[in-house]
């Protein structure tokens, strides 16, 4: 482990402070607010290239990293306050990119997606950035070419001024943990946007482009959005076949959802809706994959499922049905689309006159790479209560932080699904 004062690894036994014996928790504090801020920074990139930006989110920015230099702050008091207060720069930030996304492009509405293929040649898009997206649909317009999105791009079906693009036809595939196998399977050209790019096969590297803050070496990488190559590498690949596939749903964005409001207040109030259950987040390769599938089975037929980011790739293709035309399963969009789940919850904590911690609803997250870490710390600032969170807890976080979240928030690990679901029941 590295020392924040010695600025080396410490040798066995040494007594300096540091990471070293009790300030071992500061040096996890720090952590945690470094990748924190990695999230918060994804978020702030994808509002500014539309045109978007928060000074006061920028100056915490500059602070925070300020305070991680060695040798600067090891109160662990005011790094419990950094880390908190990061949680509420990331707030401010999804909001922000909220805004950007439906000013931009509409507010979402609830869309079924097809998971078939088109007759033609095709681009498959990955990763978050909807200006990308946008962009190559204007510049693919008349080509001929069917666009398909993958992973985080899939709630892009329900935004208004993209989905009157008549060739984004469907989505492929699912979550970043998948992508190996699906972009293997695609057979025409492929674009990564911003972050959940793995190193490629060479079985598609040569069909393979990155733009924006992706790259990966030995692919071709697009600048300024042009996107011809990508355009003539897909008119230069066989097209795909016609295809009868399924379908899932998405863009139950927060105004979706609250337009369901008063339904949703009667039904509860009539106890057709017993429970509310958040499942999601960003997917993992872990081994305990299938506890999120076998929970959201166990949820009965008088509860309601929101899910959001690439976790729901674990469930989204199972039919939950509906309760008095309300869907159980509302997929709110992508991983910043957490805003809308806060918002969600204070509306229905504001009709029933209680906090939100009170409400009949369930959090159980997973999570892996940073911006999960800012959107949990995010909750954290909210004061949000019992999160379920899994796979396992993150490697950065010692036993001495991990107790303070758990006798504060009452952060649990995953355990099981079934004893989970009871307890949460109860």
């Amino acid at each position: 482990m590295f020392c924040y004062q010695c600025s080396q690894t410490p040798p066995a036994g040494c007594t300096k402070t540091g990471v070293c014996g009790k300030n071992e928790d500061v040096a996890s504090l720090q952590d945690t607010l470094i990748f924190g801020l990695k999230g918060v920074s994804a978020y702030a990139y994808h509002a500014r290239e539309l045109g978007y930006a928060d000074p006061e989110v920028d100056a915490f920015m500059h602070e925070a990293l300020f305070s991680t230099l060695t040798n600067v702050n090891f109160d662990l008091q005011r790094w419990v306050k950094l880390v908190l207060k990061c949680g509420e720069m990331n707030l401010k930030t999804m909001a922000l990119l909220d805004r950007a996304h439906t000013e931009k492009f509409g507010e979402p509405q609830p869309t079924a997606v097809s998971t078939g293929t088109k007759a033609g040649p095709g681009i498959l898009i990955s990763g978050h950035d909807l200006l990308d997206l946008y962009e190559l649909l204007k510049q693919t317009e008349g080509r001929g070419i069917n666009v398909y999105t993958n992973g985080e791009m899939l709630p892009a079906h329900a935004y208004p001024e993209l989905k009157k693009f008549p060739h984004l036809v469907g989505n492929w595939g699912g979550s970043w943990v998948k992508q190996r196998n699906d972009f293997e399977a695609f057979p025409g050209a492929i674009l990564a946007t911003t972050n959940c790019v793995l190193i490629p096969r060479e079985t598609y590297k040569d069909r393979l482009f990155t733009c924006g803050v992706a790259g990966v070496e030995g692919v071709k990488h697009i600048e300024n959005r042009d996107f011809t190559p990508v355009i003539e590498k897909a008119l230069s690949l066989p097209a795909l076949p016609e295809e009868q596939g399924g379908a899932v749903t998405t863009g139950f964005h927060h105004k979706a959802v609250l337009a369901l409001a008063g339904k949703l207040i009667e039904a509860v109030k009539a106890g057709k809706i017993r429970h509310f259950f958040l499942v999601g987040g960003c997917d993992s390769p872990s081994k305990t994959h299938p506890y999120y599938r076998e929970f959201v089975q166990l949820v009965p037929q008088d509860c309601v499922i929101l899910t959001l980011a690439c976790g729901k790739y674990r469930f989204n293709d199972l039919d939950f049905g509906d309760i008095d035309g309300i869907p159980r399963l509302l997929d709110i969009g992508q991983c910043n689309n957490a805003y809308s789940a806060v918002q969600i919850a204070a509306a229905l904590a504001d009709a029933f006159k209680c906090p939100v911690n009170d409400l009949p609803l369930s959090l159980v997250l997973s999570w892996f790479e940073q911006k999960a870490v800012a959107i949990l710390l995010t909750l954290l600032h909210l004061g949000i209560k019992k999160i379920y969170l899994g796979p396992r807890p993150p490697a950065f976080i010692t036993p001495g932080v991990l107790k303070v979240l758990r006798e504060t928030f009452g952060l649990r690990l995953i355990d099981n699904p079934r004893s989970d679901f009871a307890r949460m029941l109860a």
